[in-house]
């Protein structure tokens, strides 16, 4: 490892700043969604539940009989890789798939009674985690803080949309 008169010798800073940065919202937001989701994904841990699959648990328990492509609409997520997700709450024994009589291709999804219990004691853990981390910001605050996500959020869509969806 080189020493610090070894650095500035060969014009490498001593430490290493976000100075340039931090003029970037974009920056501070990346930072804190790292942050907490990494804490989120540690209360979720003793559940054996991912963000995602936390999500799809919540929404399945809270709209039984949805069609997984609700769901897939619902998570944001392409049809084919919402498969993973529900493949792995069926093997958990958290939900269960029935197909929809009306068309024997579609499958309507419903928590069991274990993924019930899981769903109400993993949003205990996540509310717990909600007010760790949010619990100084005022409600006033937090609720604007939520529009502003959500303009964020489109105005990042209408891109998408506008350029066709790449990205680069």
């Amino acid at each position: 490892m080189a020493s610090s008169k070894e650095s500035r010798k060969r014009g490498m800073p001593d430490a290493v700043t976000d100075t340039a940065l931090r003029g970037f919202l974009g920056y501070h937001l990346r930072l804190a969604s790292r942050a907490v989701l990494g804490d989120l994904a540690r209360a979720l841990q003793p559940f054996g539940l991912r963000m995602v699959t936390f999500t799809a648990l919540r929404l399945i328990a809270g709209n039984p009989g949805m069609r997984q492509s609700q769901l897939a609409r619902a998570l944001s997520v392409e049809r084919s890789n919402l498969v993973q997700i529900v493949d792995e709450l069926e093997r958990q024994g958290l939900i269960r798939r029935e197909q929809m009589p009306s068309d024997r291709r579609s499958y309507s999804l419903r928590a069991t009674p274990e993924g019930e219990r899981l769903n109400g004691a993993a949003l205990r853990a996540v509310e717990a985690h909600e007010a760790r981390i949010f619990g100084a910001v005022p409600d006033e605050d937090r609720k604007r803080f939520a529009e502003i996500l959500a303009l964020v959020r489109r105005r990042a869509d209408e891109g998408k949309d506008a350029d066709g969806g790449s990205s680069g």
